[in-house]
């Protein structure tokens, strides 16, 4: 790059800092992990490890975003010294060390606008995450898989951590539905833009004749909310249980300790066959099941809102927001933000933050 053109760039990258920095708060961050901090140190804090965790997440992610952006900072004097120095004396080196402190400050600044961006009222849970495959047989049950692999590379990438709560293998390949738990700081505001319809184009493996098909498959996610003060009667419920499955259909225990619940007033449903015990198994499908009909209620009132403000709400549920085209070219483009990315096996291989990054980014415009 040309000297003028990477002072630009940083001159943006100034400017998108500022901009970014009354987001932030600095001073509410700073009280926030003083109090954070002190509550791990109170004794008993770890009688609760699930609220512990809670506590501890929140606390990672206001030190890190502290952390970032006095490194950020630092790095643009260090670049502006730079270019004052170049400007004293020009030189090749001191160009190249000039493009090289650019592109390094570049990647750090796109990572810190994401987790700015992730301040909604969830963005810090824990996800649980549901995929469905639609019409199709066969070849959506493998789409389903397909983006069941996606997600667990982009959590390898992410060094979160995954937990199957529910899994039924399709008959011939592929997943009928999958519920896994992630976690890790910001799980839920990285992994809400995957909300919605899938779509897959392609040659099917799976089709002799070699017809292309087009396939679907939902994907819900739900944050995962500790503590939720609802209360639902037993007698709005209706408990299944089967036999717990894993991949490739085998039985993972001997007894109907896998749990689905349905929610009769709303038809929700949420299933666990993680735990050892069906009595576990329930209460964890009970809290998402609560977590899922408090969502609930609150879309509810968000869309009571725009009834009477005329204003739409920024998420359609159950839209088509992605495309993964294999034949006759490659292609992946979200519907939503208008990305796309040439290289379908990429993303289908995990490589996610760039489609995430745009769909952030919109929200805030």
């Amino acid at each position: 790059m040309q000297l003028h053109e990477i002072k630009k760039n940083v001159e943006s990258l100034d400017n998108k800092f500022d901009a970014l920095v009354g987001s932030l708060d600095l001073p509410q961050r700073h009280e926030t992990i003083e109090r954070l901090n002190a509550e791990t140190l109170a004794d008993g804090f770890w009688s609760n490890q699930r609220a512990a965790q809670v506590v501890i997440n929140e606390l990672n992610v206001n030190r890190t975003l502290v952390n970032e952006y006095e490194a950020i900072k630092d790095a643009l004097v260090s670049i502006n010294e730079t270019y004052e120095m170049i400007r004293l004396e020009s030189d090749e080196d001191l160009l190249a060390l000039y493009e090289e402190e650019y592109l390094s400050l570049a990647t750090i600044f796109e990572a810190f606008e994401i987790k700015v961006l992730l301040s909604d009222k969830y963005d810090n849970n824990n996800a649980i995450i549901e995929i469905h495959p639609g019409a199709g047989g066969t070849e959506s049950h493998d789409f389903a898989a397909m983006l069941y692999r996606m997600y667990t590379r982009y959590i390898e990438r992410k060094d979160f951590k995954i937990e199957v709560m529910d899994y039924l293998a399709g008959e011939e390949a592929g997943i009928k539905s999958v519920v896994f738990k992630v976690s890790g700081p910001l799980a839920y505001g990285y992994f809400k833009s995957e909300k919605g319809v899938h779509r897959l184009v392609r040659i099917s493996p799976f089709d002799g004749s070699g017809r292309r098909h087009t396939s679907f498959a939902a994907v819900s996610v739900t944050p995962e909310i500790s503590n939720v003060e609802l209360e639902i009667p037993d007698s709005d419920i209706i408990m299944e249980t089967h036999r717990a499955t894993g991949a490739g259909g085998q039985h993972i225990n001997k007894t109907d300790s896998a749990v689905r619940l349905i929610h009769k007033p709303t038809g929700i449903t949420a299933g666990s066959q993680s735990g050892r015990s069906q009595h576990a198994n329930r209460d964890e499908a009970m809290a998402l099941l609560k977590a899922r009909v408090l969502l609930m209620m609150e879309e509810a009132h968000i869309a009571e809102l725009d009834k009477i403000t005329g204003v739409k709400s920024a998420i359609e549920w159950g839209s088509q927001i992605r495309s993964y085209v294999l034949h006759p070219y490659t292609l992946v483009k979200d519907t939503r933000t208008n990305y796309e990315e040439g290289n379908a096996e990429k993303v289908l291989d995990g490589e996610l933050d760039n489609f995430i990054y745009r769909y952030l980014s919109m929200g805030e415009k």
